[in-house]
């Protein structure tokens, strides 16, 4: 009789702990630090920097460290056969299709034909971007003069998208931290810590390492709709003080549910640095690839069922010459 009341009562703490998002309390969010002083980052983008690791000429950056070996790694993470899409549909207004019914007098069926504009950078497309797409100080990665090397007519001569032509395959690790609050989704303007990463770590019982990508699940796309707007306004996003982490763990590749970025992270702020500080600090000076806009649901919930928080990434953008980036649908295989 009391065993059974002891098993009542745990069940009963569970359930309540749970509530009805079925997100168990796990932790209490790490606290974010204040807004960098503007020194303080252009410190940390010099210590950051992969200008120059892999050679003056370099335009691949960060993904170089996706070997071979890392490459059979990701291979060996699809064990079940299970693939996901990790792209959400297209957000008006800046997707349109143009739809077009060509007749064909040869034959009795007409042809169908489509045209689609997009305009894929920003918080709604899920896109991969380019290192030539983030400039900081009129530098491009490995520092290539900007007026020197991008313009509107040619795109860019450095750091392309072409870069990347053949693919990203490498291991993913999705860190999910509503679930390591006990939330279904990040209120707009949280910033993830860097503590909150390790402790994601433990939980999970796994290590960020070289080449990886890293996938940060705020909880985007569990919102109400409503609440789903992209830009800095309605996005959770990094810690800027935890970017460090990224550096020494030397990942390849960082994307988010969102546009990754968060209002006043630096102080005071200048031009837009207060809401791409992210994308300067790891993409223009790390080099690391940037996935934007992911959608993370249904990978969190495989993820979950098999409490495997690794699998292995595919990402094959457009070949799109001297382009800044490209839509792309990104595919999980667990």
């Amino acid at each position: 009789m009391f065993r059974a009341l002891v098993l009542s009562s745990a069940i009963a703490i569970l359930v309540s702990a749970q509530g009805s998002s079925g997100y168990a309390q796990q932790s209490a969010p790490s606290a974010a630090q204040p807004p960098m002083p503007r020194a303080r980052y252009e410190e940390m983008l010099k210590k950051l920097s992969n200008w120059g690791r892999w050679g003056k000429d370099d335009q691949l950056g960060a993904l170089h460290l996706i070997t071979p070996a890392k490459r059979q790694q990701a291979l060996a993470l699809a064990k079940g056969g299970l693939l996901i899409s990790l792209g959400h549909d297209a957000l008006t207004p800046p997707f349109q299709l143009k739809m077009f019914i060509v007749p064909d007098n040869s034959a009795p069926m007409p042809r169908i034909s489509d045209r689609v504009e997009i305009d894929f950078h920003g918080g709604s497309y899920t896109h991969l971007d380019a290192l030539c797409h983030i400039a900081y100080n009129h530098r491009l990665f490995n520092g290539y003069v900007l007026k020197d090397t991008v313009n509107t007519s040619d795109g860019c001569a450095k750091d392309s998208v072409m870069t990347m032509k053949d693919g990203i395959v490498t291991r993913a690790i999705l860190v999910d931290i509503p679930r390591l609050r006990g939330v279904r989704y990040l209120e707009p303007g949280t910033r993830v810590t860097r503590a909150e990463v390790e402790a994601w770590e433990k939980r999970a019982n796994i290590r960020i390492g070289p080449g990886d990508a890293v996938l940060l699940r705020t909880g985007r796309w569990a919102r109400p709709e409503q609440s789903s707007t992209p830009g800095s306004a309605g996005s959770a996003g990094w810690d800027v003080w935890g970017v460090p982490l990224f550096k020494e763990r030397d990942i390849a590749v960082l994307g988010s549910d969102h546009a990754q970025e968060v209002a006043n992270n630096i102080e005071p702020p200048v031009d837009r640095l207060t809401v791409t500080a992210i994308h300067k600090a790891v993409g223009n000076a790390m080099g690391v690839a940037i996935l934007d806009n992911l959608d993370l649901e249904q990978a969190a919930e495989a993820a979950a069922r098999l409490n495997r928080w690794e699998f292995m990434l595919v990402v094959a953008p457009l070949r799109v010459p001297n382009g800044s980036g490209s839509p792309v649908n990104p595919i999980g295989f667990f």
